[in-house]
């Protein structure tokens, strides 16, 4: 499976980013681009690991006791075959499914446009200066739109607009009064704590957790969008490490604010890990979840579901970290991991 992966890749368009990968690791390791291929392509069969896992997790740096640790593009996608039932995906996709299933875990008041009309939709803008409007499909916060009311002469042309098909807008939003604290460290977005969660003889365990946030003016704490990721200890309550980009820059404090993040503390953690396990048992046959979770002035709230759990967040790596991965905190949830 490895080895067909591997020979897609060389026959295709990644080829190219794959080159990219190679001179970035000579760039970085001063290792021979020859020597680097065939290193990735015994990685690719051993252990599962894609090239941009290579890359990211620094696997050059690494031995094989080490590499035999980390989570990787093809075991990911078989522990989420393993332990989600895919009748249930739709539920973790689309957003208005999501929204109902686990309405007492949002925090928010949400609405379907397919299912209100112009007298409720004018219930819920009374009042409001900004909500938001998103698609039903879509990832990296893509077709996301914060929208201020007064921007728009009447309600009804507020209502045409959300209403555009080409906007494909299938739920609105109120804006969560997001606790001072998870604002603090960047005002501008919505920060969230990505929470991964396993269910196995059905308890609920917490594999991991990492601190999102916005930057650059952006409304979205996604790394797609230019946002960064820090290891986060829910015990503690604190980021624990530097902040990563997905361009593999790294801060250790927040470009926008100069806040320092390790050691910078969130409030409410008893309650956001009791939340997160509760809502990993609401569907007992979908057992590996990421769950975005912001902090209000009022407690936790879920702000999505993930069906396909990043594997990625939490293996970033910190210089003063052990090169140690995910592997075996989820064996100690009593899960095997094929290798």
């Amino acid at each position: 499976m490895n080895l067909k992966y591997f020979m897609r890749v060389l026959g295709g368009a990644s080829f190219q980013k794959m080159k990219e990968a190679i001179n970035t690791v000579h760039e970085k390791s001063g290792k021979s681009k020859f020597t680097t291929f065939f290193d990735m392509l015994g990685c690719s069969l051993r252990y599962g690991a894609g090239y941009n896992d290579y890359i990211i997790f620094e696997f050059y740096k690494m031995n094989g006791k080490e590499r035999k640790t980390y989570m990787t593009r093809m075991k990911n996608k078989w522990l989420i075959s393993h332990m989600n039932d895919e009748q249930y995906v739709r539920i973790f996709d689309e957003k208005n499914l999501f929204d109902k299933k686990f309405a007492p875990f949002m925090g928010r008041e949400i609405l379907d446009l397919a299912e209100i009309d112009f007298d409720r939709f004018q219930q819920f803008i009374e009042g409001k200066e900004y909500f938001f409007a998103k698609p039903n499909i879509g990832e990296s916060g893509k077709g996301i739109e914060k929208i201020k009311v007064a921007d728009f002469s009447s309600v009804e042309e507020l209502y045409k607009y959300v209403r555009l098909p080409e906007k494909n807008f299938g739920v609105i939003e109120e804006v969560i009064q997001q606790h001072p604290d998870a604002a603090r460290i960047y005002p501008d977005s919505l920060n969230c704590l990505r929470i991964v969660t396993l269910v196995n003889n059905g308890e609920a365990h917490i594999l991991y957790a990492v601190f999102k946030m916005g930057n650059n003016g952006k409304f979205v704490d996604n790394l797609e969008n230019g946002g960064l990721a820090c290891h986060f200890d829910l015990d503690k309550g604190e980021i624990v490490g530097r902040g990563h980009t997905s361009a593999l820059i790294c801060y250790d404090a927040h470009p926008a604010t100069g806040i320092p993040f390790v050691g910078y503390k969130l409030p409410y953690m008893d309650e956001v890990k009791a939340l997160v396990k509760k809502a990993a048992l609401v569907i007992p046959t979908f057992r590996y979840v990421g769950w975005d979770v912001c902090l209000t002035v009022n407690g936790p709230a879920i702000v999505e579901g993930n069906d396909f759990p990043a594997y990625d967040f939490p293996q970033l790596p910190d210089d003063d970290k052990p090169r140690i991965g995910l592997i075996p905190k989820i064996e100690r949830c009593g899960i095997k991991v094929r290798k």
